[in-house]
């Protein structure tokens, strides 16, 4: 068996990371001491708050948390400090104590000109570009590369028309992988009470993180992994060790992480890790880097046949499976399973819902 360093081992680009997470752009990126603290946690490396040429001045309040499952919406701008801080001091300084910096600089070709040779100067060891504007990142991606031959991330984003075909054009120009993606947007929620909107961002509006939108972001790394060679930082939605295994299975070479760890703590991230190497042991694997992309190989493959499997031990006689069939075709308690076989449409749904896993729709050999 691997040593456990091996096992979650990740080379992105020249960047040897001490665990595949790498802390996205946001708060918990807003200085070099939260940069040194994500990496003491053991963060792989750190994406800084993005740069701009003028600091942001964010509307109040600008994050809230929506849902049990803590997603949030985030009205959040840019980074708070002067880029020229960035480079005199905070990067420097965690650069000094191991981190592993990833520049984010955002969001027109010129702030790239102005911002890229300052930080790579001061210790980056790659660039991430953000743009809110599809139309420019090419351009960005074009300035970038004509200053420097250090990684350069594309920052994608869900809310554009074809991210994917826009990738494959920034790989002609030179980018060196993706992190995908950027938060889902713009939404929407009012506080009935205050009648206000939840944020104040432009119109009330800001952007979607956290678990909700882990499908609309599984869907894109998939597809971009399918059409490009290039690394993937899976980012959006990833707050268990499962999400990690289904991250890494549609193709993300690292594991970006934010909103969970906002909603968390910095500490949740030893944690994640622990668990992730439990999970591998479970399903049989030594390393992540063996399951990397292997559902693009698997959806290939002729669709399997399914099969109900029941477990009655583990039944707690909770009938949601039975209150969520939509055909009455079956239900499932303490005296067994029992199947109206003429009335099921084979959907899944009941298994989907079990809470102890006593109930499952699995492809024919498969087992939990």
């Amino acid at each position: 068996m691997a040593t456990e360093e091996k096992r979650l081992e990740t080379i992105l680009f020249d960047m040897h990371l001490q665990s595949p997470f790498i802390l996205g752009s946001g708060p918990l990126c807003h200085d070099a001491n939260s940069l040194i603290a994500a990496h003491k946690n053991g963060a792989g490396a750190v994406v800084t708050k993005t740069l701009r040429a003028n600091p942001a001045i964010n509307p109040i309040p600008h994050i809230c948390s929506v849902s049990k499952d803590k997603t949030l919406i985030n009205a959040e701008k840019w980074s708070e400090l002067p880029y020229q801080t960035w480079v005199d001091t905070e990067i420097p300084k965690a650069c000094e104590s191991g981190v592993i910096v990833i520049a984010s600089i955002g969001h027109t070709p010129e702030e790239v000109q102005l911002i890229a040779p300052l930080v790579l100067q001061a210790g980056a060891k790659a660039l991430e570009l953000v743009s809110y504007d599809e139309r420019t990142m090419l351009d960005m991606v074009c300035k970038a590369r004509k200053l420097t031959d250090r990684p350069i991330l594309a920052k994608l984003s869900p809310n554009w028309n074809a991210p994917e075909t826009l990738a494959l054009q920034l790989e002609t120009k030179g980018v060196s992988g993706f992190t995908a993606m950027d938060s889902v947007g713009p939404v929407l929620r009012i506080d009935i009470h205050t009648r206000r909107p939840l944020v104040e961002g432009e119109n009330g509006r800001g952007w979607l993180s956290g678990p909700a939108i882990k499908p609309i972001i599984l869907h894109h790394i998939a597809e971009l992994a399918f059409q490009t060679n290039l690394p993937i930082i899976g980012l959006g939605g990833i707050e268990t060790a499962e999400d990690v295994i289904e991250m890494t299975m549609a193709g993300a070479q690292a594991i970006g992480l934010c909103s969970s760890l906002m909603t968390h703590g910095l500490d949740y991230l030893p944690l994640l890790i622990r668990r992730t190497l439990e999970l591998l042991d479970l399903l049989g694997y030594a390393t992540l880097a063996e399951i990397q992309g292997v559902f693009l190989s698997e959806i290939q493959k002729e669709r399997p046949s399914y099969h109900f499997q029941f477990t009655q031990e583990k039944c707690i006689g909770c009938n949601l499976c039975n209150l969520a069939c939509p055909y009455g075709a079956q239900y499932t308690g303490k005296s067994g399973f029992s199947l109206k076989k003429n009335l099921c449409h084979l959907c899944g749904l009941c298994g989907s819902v079990c809470p102890t896993k006593a109930l499952s729709f699995l492809p024919t050999g498969a087992f939990l």
